[in-house]
């Protein structure tokens, strides 16, 4: 899993992926995944995305997730944290990474 994203500030291409791996390293298959969200938030907490959708990728035994940003997700330059919070079939939620964050970085725009 990807341990840092750039995007520039107001930007809302590229989207942000990512391949969901256990603890172990090793690939989390989304057969079962019924929905995916994606949570930001500042360094100090402050909630920026609270259960954005997300989509799997194909085919889903890659395991592979994805958010596409909306107008004013990287408004504000700085560093965040983000994760993406799996539901399951049996109603169970899992998130990733489960033993850090991905780092997201919005740089400021010059223009």
């Amino acid at each position: 899993m990807a341990a840092t994203f750039y995007i520039k500030q107001n930007d809302t291409a590229p989207s942000i992926q990512a391949v969901l791996t256990d603890s172990n390293g090793r690939v989390r298959s989304m057969v079962e995944g019924a929905s995916v969200r994606f949570n930001m938030s500042k360094e100090d907490g402050t909630n920026v995305i609270s259960g954005g959708i997300g989509s799997f990728g194909i085919p889903l035994s890659k395991g592979i997730v994805e958010y596409v940003w909306e107008a004013g997700d990287t408004a504000d330059a700085g560093i965040y944290n983000a994760e993406f919070e799996i539901t399951y079939t049996s109603g169970q939620v899992e998130t990733f990474p489960n033993n850090s964050y991905i780092k997201v970085i919005v740089k400021e725009e010059l223009a």
